[in-house]
């Protein structure tokens, strides 16, 4: 949800992004392991920079030349806010792997993979209580919350409501942002934050949920909105609560510096919400509101061939994809090419620290708001 996006970042506040980035990436690579900087994920930022937000002066240091930032320099942040961060991208990764574990789908359904994908997720987790005792943190709570999804999921019919639904995901998240208050000395923000980080999961669980909709449905695995007979249109109102819940939530937190926190979680949160369900002019007819996203999602599944349409190479598999992926980081292609194909699935892809992005066009709405 919370992609980095160039063309919407102010230029001065792209170094302090890629400052939370790359100090979350190199706690993951400092307290689990090289291999666990795979699991840095970009929701997590936000409790860094939630942490940030709350103190006179927020801890960094100079980063040395990194393949990843094409071999430059960087300030990165440091702390408790990395820290709080890099445990919640170990507990997102290790329930997501044990799900496919169980489900018996994604990467554990190559063979021979299930039994590895299985270890690793307990390896994740066990760096993830370890990380979280370090500040103050008890995961054991926030593991059962994640665990309680599948729950959830089994006792869901038409008919149930989708905050029921997406409950588990507003209690962890609700948890790890109230922890931002604790581990920042404010604790007088834990309310606040715990509000906002319901609001939080609750928007990443369903803007989730509308996306992998039509894929979900192609290939029968379940989803929440199609479970409850809710549908994309029904969710759209709750999302845009979960939304202005965040928003009033931050405002009622005592935040030192918004910067950042506007940026991540107002201005990118929206564009998100936007991205996904469209915009809600009330001048422009809903039908045609809907026609115009199908031509959009045209347009952007065009973008994954490479000069027409009848041609789509194979995906690798996924040794050849780990092996083509240490190549491309060691050569800096992921981040600073314009250009380069993906390594598992082989289809176009563009650099993060490219000049534009495709996800901020601006017809997005054919009214003119976004």
């Amino acid at each position: 949800m919370l992609a980095p996006c160039p063309s919407r970042t102010p230029d001065d506040l792209k170094p302090r992004w890629m400052g939370h980035f790359c100090g979350l990436c190199l706690e993951l690579r400092d307290d689990a392991g090289h291999l666990a900087r795979l699991t840095t994920n970009y929701d997590a930022l936000a409790l860094s920079v939630l942490v940030e937000a709350q103190l006179d002066a927020s801890d960094s240091r100079d980063a040395g030349p990194c393949a990843l930032r094409g071999m430059r320099r960087q300030t990165v942040a440091t702390g408790a806010g990395p820290r709080l961060a890099a445990t919640a991208s170990l507990l997102l990764a290790s329930a997501k792997l044990r799900d496919h574990v169980e489900d018996g789908d994604g990467i554990a359904s190559r063979p021979g993979a299930r039994g590895l994908a299985g270890m690793t997720a307990d390896r994740l987790r066990a760096k993830a209580v370890g990380l979280g005792e370090s500040i103050g943190l008890d995961v054991e709570p926030l593991v059962a919350a994640i665990a309680g999804q599948r729950e959830a999921e089994a006792a869901c019919g038409t008919g149930t409501a989708l905050t029921d639904i997406t409950a588990p995901t507003e209690a962890a998240t609700a948890g790890l942002f109230a922890h931002a208050a604790v581990v920042a000395g404010r604790p007088e923000n834990a309310g606040a934050l715990r509000a906002a980080g319901a609001a939080f999961g609750r928007l990443a669980h369903l803007l989730d949920a509308a996306e992998d909709f039509d894929e979900d449905a192609a290939k029968g695995a379940w989803n929440p909105l199609a479970a409850t007979g809710t549908g994309v249109e029904g969710a759209r109102p709750l999302v845009r609560g979960a939304l202005a819940d965040l928003r009033a939530a931050l405002e009622s937190a005592s935040l030192l510096d918004r910067t950042m926190t506007g940026l991540l979680l107002e201005r990118y949160a929206h564009h998100a919400v936007s991205r996904t369900f469209g915009s809600t002019c009330a001048t422009y007819p809903a039908a045609e509101r809907r026609e115009y996203r199908r031509y959009r999602e045209r347009r952007r599944d065009r973008r994954d061939y490479y000069d027409h349409d009848r041609y789509r190479p194979e995906p690798r598999n996924f040794f050849a994809g780990l092996c083509a992926f240490t190549v491309l980081c060691c050569t800096c292609q992921m981040c600073c090419r314009e250009r380069y194909e993906g390594p598992w699935s082989r289809r176009p892809r563009q650099g993060c620290c490219r000049d534009g992005c495709d996800c901020c066009e601006c017809d997005c709405c054919p009214c003119g708001c976004d």
